[in-house]
């Protein structure tokens, strides 16, 4: 017994503000004490540690390190970890692409309720990417996801609405959507929300929506909204969704 104790991770000996302090800190400082509850065969800290290792924060980038930690902890049946071997399949991270693979763990996720997980298999759904096109399925996952709260499924049911797929063509619905995206923090949802605020005039508004937007999005998706706020909000034109 005396011999167990020794060797318990020290995440696992920290009282909850302990670790909850000791997790805030630099990745340099969090990196070891994941890596040694990761070892231990803690699910969660092996979720973390493939983070850091895909990341490459506290520690080297490893792709294929971040995908064997993924793995471990999806063995032990935690449902981000399956949604982030997923991830893995679906981008080539670690591993060749494979997005039939990548499908089968998106569904994995998805069968333990994980937004994520529905999000990403109805995102393959909608583009017939290692599963069958499947936009009525899709909308279904999306809308699951959406219960939860998840934004970016709220933003992809506002262009269901916005573009008619599998449902009536919709602008209310698609505005409202929109909306409920951008206030949960989604960049897309965002910038589709300031999009409808421009069509109707608020041009105030709209900026208001295009800067919170330019603090999370990628620079590929800023590249493609700047290209729209030139062409098109100065002079009161709309274009289609990015």
């Amino acid at each position: 017994m005396e011999q167990m104790m020794q060797t318990q991770p020290r995440l696992m000996t920290m009282t909850d503000d302990e670790r909850v302090a000791a997790l805030a800190g630099p990745p340099e400082c969090v990196a070891p004490l994941l890596l040694e509850a990761a070892e231990a065969g803690h699910g969660e800290a092996q979720l973390l540690a493939g983070q850091l290792c895909l990341d490459g924060k506290g520690l080297e980038r490893d792709p294929v390190a971040a995908l064997r930690w993924f793995g471990l902890a999806a063995q032990g049946g935690n449902a981000m970890a399956m949604n982030m071997v997923g991830r893995c399949c679906e981008h080539g991270w670690g591993t060749g692409v494979d997005k039939i693979l990548a499908a089968r763990w998106y569904g994995a996720a998805a069968d333990q309720g994980l937004d994520w997980g529905l999000y990403n298999l109805a995102t393959l759904h909608a583009l017939g990417e290692g599963v069958p096109q499947d936009r009525t399925r899709a909308l279904a996952l999306f809308r699951q996801a959406a219960a939860m709260g998840h934004a970016k499924s709220i933003n992809m049911i506002g262009s269901f609405y916005e573009d008619g797929w599998v449902v009536d063509r919709d602008m209310e619905q698609a505005a409202d959507h929109y909306r409920r995206a951008a206030e949960g923090g989604d960049f897309r949802g965002q910038f589709n929300h300031a999009r409808m605020l421009a069509a109707n005039g608020d041009e105030q508004g709209a900026r208001f929506w295009l800067d919170r937007m330019q603090e999370t999005a990628t620079p590929a998706f800023l590249a493609k909204a700047e290209n729209w706020i030139r062409k098109n909000l100065q002079n009161g034109r709309v274009a289609a969704a990015v």
